[in-house]
């Protein structure tokens, strides 16, 4: 009767969670591109940006969503409908599989892989298996998207983008390795415990956050989230000058819209993702804790946390994006050597320093 219980509150439970799914996902979504895409680009151009709907151009966004499901829904002649319809969900679907195992707080997120308890020594789970797994789905749907549009420079984009995000999935991995092996969990909810009880040089009124000592992962990291994003420098499946619009060339209207969704959406969960490995997640520094009289387990920070984690990815968004503005476009070749002969040796060199001093201290 327990168990039947618990099943009929998850599923009563689920529209909720989908609600705020959908929230997390679409709101940092659109802060990041009124914010940076709209305003900071601007001011580092020199020009104001939107400014006509709404106050400062507030409501632009709303204006560009609105234009986009006003347009037709166009299908090429010789297009695999099936899969060119599908295409753009399969992405977007990759974005909310990521944020579902995402902690916000000590009991604050959708679904958990994780058990134990919030001694961090006790802390089992696959979150960080679980993140690196789903956030390499997103290639199918490019995939999908290049090869059902039949056309060549889709088809070409959709090659290009494959070849980019098998690269840079490898240093992606690569780099969360060091994390992992300091951390002794693969727990997302682990990692972040053990930021928070850690010390440097023997001071913990800090803890460890882990870009102290993973500066070359989070290095790593970060390039490897722009490759994944297709983002300049590494924006060669798009490349607007050669190929019109890589794999999007022919969608149009409210898939179209998806694939825009998904790209800004996804930086948004990668700077989730990337504050509670290398950033400490929702925590803040123990003697902020000290002075105010709480400590990690306290269900404040079910309240706290979620500000905290939006506070840090508007952060490490605003570096993905200053990044795309400033850098010119990789060359193919370039591209494919900076992953295989930078990239990937530099992650497993920190891999083994991280393997030598785990043991030695």
């Amino acid at each position: 009767m327990n168990a039947l219980l618990a099943v009929e509150l998850g599923w009563a439970e689920l529209p909720v969670k989908v609600a705020a799914a959908l929230a997390v996902v679409l709101l940092p979504a659109g802060t990041t591109v009124y914010l940076y895409l709209f305003k900071m680009v601007s001011f580092m151009q020199s020009r104001l940006g939107p400014m006509e709907a709404g106050p400062y151009g507030s409501m632009q966004l709303l204006a560009e969503v609105g234009k986009n499901l006003q347009k037709e829904d166009i299908f090429p002649a010789k297009a695999d409908r099936t899969i060119f319809a599908l295409a753009p969900y399969v992405v977007l679907a990759s974005t909310f599989l990521l944020v579902v195992i995402v902690p916000f707080g000590p009991d604050a997120g959708f679904a958990s892989l994780d058990t134990g308890t919030f001694d961090v020594r006790q802390f089992d789970g696959v979150g960080v298996f679980y993140a690196l797994a789903v956030s390499s789905i997103s290639v199918v749907g490019i995939l999908m998207a290049g090869w059902a549009s039949a056309s060549k420079y889709s088809l070409m984009g959709g090659l290009r983008a494959a070849g980019q995000l098998i690269a840079y999935e490898l240093p992606l991995v690569l780099a969360v390795v060091g994390v992992v092996i300091q951390a002794g969990t693969l727990s997302l909810q682990g990692i972040v415990y053990s930021q928070i009880n850690g010390e440097i040089f023997g001071f913990g009124g800090l803890g460890l956050p882990y870009i102290l000592t993973q500066f070359v992962g989070f290095f790593i990291f970060m390039i490897a989230v722009q490759a994944e994003l297709t983002q300049a420098p590494f924006d060669m499946p798009i490349a607007e000058s050669e190929l019109v619009s890589g794999y999007l060339t022919e969608y149009s209207g409210f898939r179209f819209l998806m694939f825009f969704i998904g790209e800004f959406a996804t930086a948004a969960v990668f700077g989730f993702l990337a504050s509670v490995l290398f950033l400490g997640g929702w925590a803040i520094p123990p003697f902020v804790m000290d002075i105010i009289g709480i400590d990690e387990t306290s269900s404040w920070f079910n309240l706290i946390g979620p500000i905290v984690m939006v506070t840090k990815m508007l952060v490490l968004t605003f570096i993905i994006y200053w990044v795309r503005f400033t850098y010119p476009r990789f060359r193919e070749d370039q591209l494919q050597k900076f992953a295989w002969k930078v990239l990937i040796p530099l992650s497993l060199i920190n891999i083994a320093i991280t393997g030598v001093l785990k043991v030695a201290f």
